[in-house]
């Protein structure tokens, strides 16, 4: 650990990441996400709703969690649903 001024640092690494941008329409709502592809997380991507300002640490296997998606977007469970088939070919 390193310290700066106040700051303690757990960790201070920076990399070159791989970003997708996408916007679409489902059947009730649009969702506009930034899919931040990273080395860090064990392999996982960053998924950030740009409209909620609400993101997730998100694998394959959590997508299979009930209620990850809900809780972590707040949204329900047919807006989760259509997010989560979206995502299954994305991250």
């Amino acid at each position: 650990m390193s310290q700066h001024g106040d700051w303690t640092f757990l960790y201070d690494h920076a990399e070159e990441t791989k970003t997708r941008y996408v916007s679409f329409i489902g059947l009730e709502n649009r969702y506009d996400l930034a899919i931040i592809r990273t080395k860090n997380f064990y392999g996982k991507s960053i998924v950030l709703n740009i409209l909620t300002h609400r993101m997730a640490i998100l694998g394959q296997k959590d997508l299979d969690e009930p209620g990850y998606l809900e809780e972590a977007f707040n949204m329900s469970e047919a807006d989760a649903n259509e997010l989560r088939e979206f995502l299954y070919l994305s991250i």
